[in-house]
């Protein structure tokens, strides 16, 4: 004949179920409140069906009369699955404490009788935090961000940089061209002047041996001032070439 447990002595809070909520990533914990409204000490020890996935402070204990103890059930990290069902259970076993002082609970346990035995099950539950829609439209949104190509836009770069490049490059070339046309063209002309200068020397000095002196004509000393203004020109003109080089290359590199 079957032994007639006794009832729970003790008030669970939650009274059939732990829950859990996810994500679960880290630990979780969930608390079970075990209150004594008796006038007697109750011994309780909390057993589950997975011992490697929960971590359980206090496991066992007593509960002065009109007391209660607060138990943590934590759970360890693990990767979720919604399609894996959940089987797991608690049961919280207790039995009254005898009278006098206790020297080892274990003893106590293994000495009890199944009549003297009350326990209660407990099942587990896991919950997942509510996706929201503004969480959906942000998934949907980095979801678009991620399957954009990285190399669409470096292409469209790399590939406008050279084009810019050659652009830049051929309008220096032109400068550089039009620029050295202009020099040739001051050198020939100061030639030019230079050799008219001499030549109006040579009249000027003709001039003076084969006359009276006079005071010197104001063309050989305005060809005198010609002569040094123009033989300045060449490295004034170099000089204007390589500024205007150093510019167009220093906007080009930049």
């Amino acid at each position: 004949m079957a032994v007639a447990k006794q009832e729970q002595v003790l008030q669970l809070d939650p009274a059939t179920e732990l829950r859990f909520k996810g994500p679960f990533t880290d630990v979780v914990t969930s608390d079970l409140n075990l209150q004594n409204p008796s006038d007697r000490k109750v011994c309780f020890k909390v057993k589950t069906t997975a011992p490697k996935r929960y971590c359980v402070r206090p496991n066992s204990g007593i509960i002065d009369p009109k007391s209660e103890v607060k138990v943590a059930v934590m759970l360890q990290p693990f990767d979720y699955d919604p399609s894996e069902k959940n089987k797991h259970k608690f049961m919280v076993q207790t039995m009254f404490a005898p009278d006098g002082p206790i020297e080892s609970q274990e003893n106590l346990w293994k000495d009890i009788t199944p009549d003297q035995l009350m326990d209660s099950k407990l099942k587990c539950v896991f919950e997942m935090p509510e996706t929201t829609e503004q969480d959906k439209t942000d998934g949907s949104a980095e979801a678009n961000v991620n399957n954009v190509s990285p190399k669409t836009i470096p292409e469209k770069v790399s590939a406008s940089k050279p084009v810019e490049a050659d652009t830049e490059l051929s309008k220096a070339k032109e400068e550089i061209k039009k620029l050295l046309r202009e020099i040739s063209e001051l050198k020939e002309e100061n030639h030019k002047l230079k050799d008219e200068g001499v030549r109006l020397r040579k009249v000027a000095m003709s001039d003076t041996v084969s006359s009276t002196p006079r005071p010197s004509p104001a063309t050989p000393s305005g060809g005198d001032d010609n002569m040094q203004m123009l033989q300045n020109i060449p490295p004034v003109a170099y000089i204007i070439l390589a500024v205007l080089i150093g510019l167009i290359f220093g906007k080009f590199l930049l």
